[in-house]
């Protein structure tokens, strides 16, 4: 299994594309990437980023692109995430649960 399928694994998976709306999933050797549906996310974002650091932990950034005028503005960025902790904090930013039912 690659990074972004792990990474996509421990947000819930399929479970998590259905709760969040989360679509256009870009996978790279070190990261996950992708979009959510614009005015869903509390914090407004509306493209995430979660990348495996050299520590073994993940960084997890928050972004919100506007069509408009071509600009993608950074919200927040968490460094030093655990595994166990990338639902909790993927749901304290945006305001959105990975999965129906109690989290993992």
């Amino acid at each position: 299994m690659n990074v972004a399928e792990t990474i996509l694994a421990q947000l819930g998976g399929n479970k998590f594309r259905a709760m969040t709306g989360a679509k256009s999933f870009v996978g790279g050797s070190d990261l996950l990437q992708f979009d959510l549906p614009r005015g869903f996310a509390a914090n407004k974002a509306t493209k995430v980023r979660i990348t495996l650091d050299v520590s073994d932990t993940y960084t997890m950034a928050f972004y919100q692109w506007n069509a408009k005028k071509l600009d993608m503005k950074q919200l927040s960025e968490i460094p030093g995430v655990y595994a166990d902790d990338i639902r909790r904090i993927f749901t304290s930013e945006t305001g959105l649960d990975c999965t129906l039912g109690r989290a993992a």
